[in-house]
């Protein structure tokens, strides 16, 4: 408990100094919000008005605190163009979570059973072909990957039709069948390298003395596997696998791009573009937040998978 204390604590610190930096960062640039919404034919007076009614004249830590208290009772503020923050993200996030859920659940069905396999395998044909496509499939970016996708699957055998989003709330099963080749495309990568880093564990794992001592009391390969070998070996893979849900969720924006999904990195990319920074900030904070979080999560999996790590670590 003190471990997890420790950790979230270590957060909520880590949220706090991410949080100064990213509301510093929007409210520093050049430009002035009001003019942003009232547009450059606006007078004096009324974009003075604008001002004082959202608060611009008010010293930063004023506006500051005002923000994070804000974020915190699930104010995310207003937009510039559309309205209110919070709606606008809860109507995107399912959206990403969904691709970001998907993509990772390929990622761990795929990717586990393989690598267990290449490393029982080790040099044998099938682990060599795996081995090279591990290179070929790691060396193409993401959204390169969504473009063939779409070439082969959706122009070629028109198994899905390119650009042709369908909306969560018209047509669910519809919806998750659009998002299966973008959660490919975003999950390709992310299987190589978790094959890789597995096969390779697993594989030094089996070369250790307390496995040679499973083996001298009579266990089978299959048991010395599952109850000695795959525990120690899964230990560097939660670490991938944690840094790997966060990396998906902020790896959509290119692909949502590619693959025409109204999710939130494409509201991240428009809204960067328009300048609607109380949207831009929200966004990214959200990032912070789930990224710190599946780092939390990753370290209480870490302790009860070994509770060695606590003693460590004090």
């Amino acid at each position: 408990m003190k471990y997890i204390l420790k950790k979230a604590g270590m957060m909520i610190l880590t949220l706090f100094v991410v949080s100064i930096l990213v509301f510093l960062a929007f409210n520093l640039i050049p430009g002035d919000p009001a003019t942003r919404i009232l547009g450059t034919e606006a007078t004096q007076n009324q974009l003075a008005m604008l001002r004082q009614e959202m608060g611009l004249n008010d010293p930063i830590y004023v506006r500051y605190f005002r923000w994070v208290i804000g974020f915190i009772q699930g104010d995310l503020g207003t937009s510039y163009s559309y309205g209110s923050v919070s709606a606008l993200i809860m109507d995107k996030i399912p959206i990403t979570i969904w691709l970001a859920v998907m993509a990772f659940l390929l990622m761990f069905f795929i990717s586990i059973p393989l690598g267990i396999f290449t490393a029982r395998h080790e040099g044998s044909v099938i682990d060599k072909f795996v081995v090279v496509m591990d290179q070929i499939i790691m060396a193409i970016p993401p959204f390169f990957s969504g473009i063939i996708l779409t070439l082969i699957f959706g122009l070629s055998l028109k198994l899905f039709v390119p650009g042709g989003f369908i909306s969560y709330k018209k047509d669910f099963w519809g919806f998750i069948g659009y998002l299966v080749f973008p959660a490919i495309a975003i999950a390709l990568p992310k299987i190589t390298m978790c094959v890789k880093l597995l096969r390779g564990s697993v594989i030094e794992e089996i070369s250790k003395d307390y496995t040679r001592t499973a083996y001298s009391r009579g266990n089978t390969t299959r048991g010395v596997l599952y109850r000695h070998v795959l525990k120690n070996a899964m230990i560097p893979v939660i670490t991938f696998m944690g840094m790997a849900l966060a990396d998906m969720v902020s790896g959509s924006i290119v692909i949502e791009q590619v693959f025409n999904i109204p999710g939130i990195g494409r509201m991240l990319l428009s809204s960067i573009n328009n300048r609607d920074y109380p949207v831009v900030e929200a966004i990214i904070m959200g990032i912070a937040i789930l990224v710190m979080v599946v780092n939390l999560i990753v370290d209480i999996i870490y302790r009860l998978v070994d509770p060695r790590i606590e003693t460590i670590n004090d």
